[in-house]
C-alpha cells in the first residue's frame, strides 16, 4: 500500500479562529483590533461569527490575513418555559459562506425562534442550499444533551473545544459529545475555537482569546483554498500541541507532532491504543496498526501542560483502501 497522506508534513499551515465576536455584536474589540492582536499571535484566518448578523470584513484582507464570511445563529428555548437563562437550552450554530461573492449579506435570513429539532434542521438545510457550511457549537454551555444534538442533520463541523466556555465553567471541552455523534453515524470534522468576547482585558487570565485554534492546511492563503480545505477535512483542532504530519503507511496510522506526553488512538469501540511517557519526558511520533475493524479512528494528543489536540475522525475502511 502506497503512503496515503492525510495531513502533509510538507504542507502550508494557517492558524485560524473560526468563532469570534467583535463590536458588531457583543464583543469588546473592533474587527480591526482583533486582526491586529490575532496576527501578533500567528493567526492568518478569522471567521467573524457575530450573533444573528452576517457581515463581511473584506477590508481587512491582505496577503497575510484572510476573513471568512460567517455568522452565528441561535435558536433559544422559550423564556416562558425556561424563565431562568442559566438553565435555558439553546442551539448555537456557526455558518461559513462557501462563495460570498455577490451575496447580499443583509438578505441572509436569521432563524425563527421555534425551539424544535425540525425547525433547526430546516434552517440548516436552507442555509446549506444557499452555500453555507454549518458548525454545531458548545453543547455543554448550551445546556443540551444527547437527545438534542443526535437528531441534527446536514452539520459539517463540531466544536470539540470552545475556549470561552472553558473559562466560563470548565465546559468547553466536549470530546465525549463528539464521539457520541460519530458513533451514531455523523461524520463531522472537529474545530477548536476561542468564541472570544474579550470582556476581560488583554493579559488578564480571564481573557478568552488565544486558547483554542484550528490549523488549516491549504496550498495558499486564498478564500477558495481555505474553504476547500475545511470541506476536505485538511484541518485539526488544538489548545496547544501541533501536528506536523498524519499519514497511512502500509496498515499503520502515523502521526508526527510537537512534544507531548500522551498520544491516544480513539476508535468507535472501547479498544483503542495509546502511548504515554513519564512527566517531563516527551513523544513526537506514534504508529498505530489498524485491523479494519475499528469503525472510525481519531487521534488525541495531550502535552505536559494538560492541553489537547484532536484530529478529525477517519473511516478505517477508507484509510485501508488502495484508492
Amino acid at each position: 500500500m502506497k503512503k496515503k497522506i492525510l495531513l502533509d508534513p510538507k504542507g502550508n499551515w494557517y492558524k485560524a479562529n473560526l468563532h469570534c465576536h467583535c463590536t458588531v455584536s457583543d464583543g469588546e474589540w473592533t474587527a480591526e483590533e482583533i486582526k491586529e492582536r490575532y496576527q501578533e499571535k500567528g493567526y492568518s484566518v478569522i471567521a467573524y461569527t457575530d450573533h444573528m448578523d452576517y457581515r463581511r470584513h473584506t477590508d481587512l484582507d491582505d496577503e497575510s490575513f484572510l476573513t471568512i464570511g460567517a455568522f452565528e445563529a441561535n435558536i433559544d428555548a422559550p423564556a416562558d418555559e425556561y424563565p431562568d437563562w442559566n438553565t435555558r437550552p439553546v442551539y448555537h450554530l456557526n455558518f461559513y459562506d462557501i462563495c460570498p461573492e455577490g451575496r447580499d449579506c443583509a438578505a441572509v435570513p436569521m432563524p425563527e425562534q421555534v425551539y424544535t429539532v425540525e425547525n433547526v434542521n430546516q434552517y440548516i438545510k436552507a442555509r446549506k442550499d444557499e452555500g453555507f457550511l454549518c458548525c454545531y457549537n458548545h453543547p455543554w454551555w448550551s445546556v443540551q444533551t444527547y437527545e438534542d444534538y443526535i437528531p441534527l442533520e446536514n452539520v459539517d463541523f463540531f466544536e470539540i473545544y470552545n475556549h470561552g466556555c472553558e473559562l466560563d465553567g470548565l465546559y468547553g471541552y466536549a470530546p465525549q459529545a463528539y464521539d457520541e455523534l460519530l458513533r451514531t453515524g455523523h461524520r463531522m470534522r472537529c474545530f477548536a475555537t476561542d468564541d472570544n468576547h474579550d470582556r476581560s482585558p488583554l493579559g488578564d487570565p480571564r481573557n478568552d482569546s488565544f486558547g483554542g485554534f484550528t490549523m488549516i492546511q491549504a496550498p495558499e492563503l486564498r478564500y477558495d483554498a481555505i474553504i476547500q480545505a475545511l470541506q476536505n477535512g485538511h484541518t485539526y483542532a488544538s489548545m496547544g500541541p501541533l501536528i506536523h504530519g498524519l499519514y497511512m503507511e502500509e496498515n499503520r496510522l502515523v502521526i508526527e507532532c510537537s512534544p507531548v506526553e500522551n498520544i491516544y488512538l480513539i476508535t468507535q469501540g472501547r479498544d483503542g491504543q495509546w502511548l504515554r511517557v513519564h512527566p517531563g519526558e516527551s513523544l513526537t511520533r506514534a504508529e498505530f496498526p489498524l485491523t479494519g475493524n475499528e469503525g472510525y479512528v481519531r487521534i488525541q494528543l495531550r502535552d505536559g501542560r494538560g492541553l489537547y489536540a484532536n484530529t478529525n475522525a477517519y473511516d478505517v475502511k477508507e484509510l485501508l483502501s488502495q484508492e
